[in-house]
């Protein structure tokens, strides 16, 4: 087999070969993928091969003439290769008898280029060199301005939050100030990221309000901000649901408010005509304590599925009562699976009279149509014996008006 992977990848082996990818394994008690990659070591031009086995990553640096018979190896495990080189392509699949099938694709890939050096640094919003005040007194760096080992996730945390918000940008106004409130701020990590990010880095006229239950988390909150200057940025305590200090938001955030809280904010969102939604919800208890469907029984009876489930079709409704309010709404992955369960984002950016959508999306541009429905809500929401908040409070205004 050996010789058959030399033949196929002997074309390949260079510093044009973007990546190879060994995917679909065998069993589930192996390694699930293989990544290969060229990169310059003191000269001298090597293949990396980083295999993710266990929630672990091993490095294993190979020459040229070594790389097949370890692709050999390895596919012996594996069902798929696909090679991504400038000069074109390659997809070998692996049937259970051990057949290699191979399509071969003319189609270079030069848009993609090669990066052959060692530690390739990835690119973050926020400059990990850079020493930010507010990621120091929160623990995220040292006093001398570098990343603190421990607290990389959370500095990954706040800068895919920041992308999300960068996505964004071209719906907040430039003329005037732009009004953001953030309902569930706790420890306000992300709040003061949108502060520096929005008001010093892109220079937007700004001001934030950070609401939270916690007297003294927001006391600590307000002299951090005095400390750093902030001073269009302002925490204060308070219910979500009571909060009427403002008439007009831009932009409504609600980062972990917790069961109904969330729907509160979204509604409170809606009813200020928020040109921006960015939600990302936690503890959905209430459909789970009220779901009944005959057809899902089977399901339904296993606890933790029940709970998984009921915490999706919370999420689903808000989104699609987003939608009936005028937003376009996307379902996004805030942070990977393996840090929280709790990694859903529910973006909503609010459509124009015409039924335009905004220009961009964490995924590429979004076009200009209105979106495809994809059943009634109202039907789903009867069908299942739930009544959830955000539905009865959209209901409420929808009478009141």
């Amino acid at each position: 087999m050996m010789e058959q992977w030399k033949t196929i990848l002997e074309n390949y082996l260079d510093e044009k070969l973007v990546q190879m990818i060994l995917s679909n394994p065998r069993t589930k008690d192996g390694s699930k993928k293989i990544q290969i990659r060229p990169l310059l070591l003191k000269g001298t031009l090597i293949f990396q091969a980083s295999e993710y086995k266990n929630n672990q990553v091993f490095h294993h640096n190979l020459t040229r003439e070594t790389v097949p018979a370890r692709v050999a190896e390895w596919m012996e495990q594996m069902r798929q290769l696909e090679v991504e080189h400038q000069q074109g392509k390659v997809h070998a699949l692996v049937s259970k008898k051990g057949k290699v099938t191979v399509k071969t694709s003319r189609h270079a890939c030069t848009e993609k280029k090669v990066d052959l050096s060692h530690n390739r640094a990835k690119k973050y919003i926020l400059d990990p060199e850079v020493k930010v005040p507010f990621l120091v007194d929160l623990g995220v760096q040292t006093r001398e301005g570098k990343i603190v080992n421990s607290r990389y996730d959370k500095f990954r945390q706040i800068n895919r939050f920041l992308e999300f918000v960068e996505d964004i940008l071209p719906a907040l106004p430039r003329d005037r100030e732009v009004v953001i409130l953030d309902f569930g701020c706790g420890k306000s990590y992300l709040t003061f990221a949108m502060y520096y990010y929005l008001h010093q880095l892109k220079k937007y006229d700004i001001r934030i309000v950070g609401l939270d239950l916690k007297a003294d988390v927001i006391a600590h909150c307000n002299q951090l901000k005095d400390r750093y200057g902030y001073e269009k940025l302002s925490f204060l305590a308070g219910d979500i649901a009571d909060y009427d200090g403002v008439n007009q938001v831009d932009m409504v955030v609600t980062l972990h408010a917790c069961d109904t809280a969330t729907d509160y904010a979204l509604d409170k969102a809606v009813r200020w005509g928020a040109k921006v939604i960015l939600s990302v919800p936690c503890c959905q208890h209430e459909v789970n304590g009220q779901i009944e469907n005959e057809l899902l029984a089977p399901v339904l009876k296993y606890g933790l599925l029940k709970e998984r489930m009921s915490a999706l079709l919370t999420d689903g409704i808000r989104a699609n009562l987003l939608e009936e309010a005028g937003y376009q709404v996307q379902i996004l992955e805030f942070i990977d699976m393996e840090h929280t369960p709790k990694n859903i984002l529910i973006r909503g950016v609010k459509m124009d009279r015409a039924g335009a959508k905004a220009d961009k999306s964490a995924s590429g541009k979004m076009d200009k149509s209105v979106p495809v429905k994809g059943g009634d809500v109202h039907a789903l929401i009867e069908a299942l014996h739930v009544h959830p908040t955000l539905d009865i409070l959209r209901s409420k205004e929808a009478v009141d008006e």
